[in-house]
């Protein structure tokens, strides 16, 4: 790390054995192989098992993310269904007819303790947000804070984002995707286990329509410059800069990576866009082409 970690509580060096009281949970738990169909992928190119982006670890959960939990879990937390297969048109017909309409629906991916989310969802009432978070005393907190800033345009996933783009996110139906300070997996031989991979930034740009966005940031800088390289590889996403994008206003500072600025540490913000190329004029994914493939 840059001497600073970020409010995430999945970071992790190395992944832990199971003597330390941790669970893992795969990633990437698919069929063997995709369906001869499917989008984006070379043909008779097998899923990875086994390798992950994420550890569970087995965190403290405060009372009072506790009692959000058994409060506010069943109003704002959606069960894994691979059935729902457009998760975005089932959250607005379980709003009904006189539920909020939102007129975007952004997905976050590690939302760590949850303060961005509930930042920017302050500032955006008229866009849902879905965040997709492992860590069951991250979930607790943001549904704390959901509760007391009353906010209602959130919803949440306590499962492996991956599975839930797969199965529960239609194409093309998302306005935005938000990655803040993923774990880096900072020893080479764990690199495999980064979440930015071409594949899934296939799979992003899959689920985003025209004109959404991906926004992912950083302060670890060879993960942002991977970043960086994989993302401009994408034929369905274009850079909104030359480079690094400045942050967005609505990225709060988190307090750790105003700790890191201030001892000269840098935060690398990426936003890419969805441009109007069609997925089928897009060549497959190749096989081998990022490190989740390794085994």
């Amino acid at each position: 790390m840059t001497g600073a970690a970020p409010d995430h509580p999945a970071r992790g060096d190395a992944p832990p054995s199971p003597a330390d009281g941790v669970q893992r949970t795969s990633t990437l738990d698919a069929p063997a192989s995709p369906p001869a169909d499917a989008p984006g992928f070379a043909a008779n190119v097998a899923f990875p098992r086994g390798v992950r982006s994420f550890v569970v670890r087995a965190g403290r959960t405060t009372t009072g993310q506790a009692r959000a939990l058994a409060e506010l879990g069943p109003r704002y937390v959606l069960p894994y269904h691979a059935a729902t297969t457009d998760l975005v048109a089932a959250c607005a017909d379980a709003a009904g007819a006189g539920g909020p309409k939102y007129t975007q629906t952004v997905l976050e991916i590690g939302f760590g303790m949850g303060q961005a989310t509930a930042h920017i969802a302050a500032l955006r009432p008229d866009t849902l947000f879905i965040g997709c978070e492992v860590h069951e005393p991250g979930v607790g907190a943001l549904l704390k804070l959901l509760g007391e800033q009353q906010l209602a345009n959130v919803r949440i996933l306590q499962h492996d984002a991956v599975q839930v783009l797969q199965d529960m996110v239609a194409p093309a139906s998302l306005h935005g995707v938000h990655i803040f300070f993923p774990d880096p997996w900072h020893k080479k031989r764990h690199h495999k286990r980064r979440l930015i991979q071409p594949r899934l930034v296939r799979l992003l740009a899959e689920r985003l329509a025209p004109g959404g966005y991906l926004h992912c940031a950083t302060d670890w800088e060879p993960y942002a410059e991977q970043m960086l390289q994989v993302l401009g590889a994408e034929p369905l996403l274009t850079n909104t800069a030359a480079g690094y994008a400045p942050k967005p206003d609505y990225r709060p500072e988190t307090k750790f990576e105003r700790r890191g600025l201030k001892l000269g540490h840098g935060v690398w913000d990426l936003v890419f866009r969805r441009n109007d190329v069609p997925v089928a004029d897009a060549p497959p994914v190749a096989a081998g082409a990022d490190s989740l493939s390794d085994q």
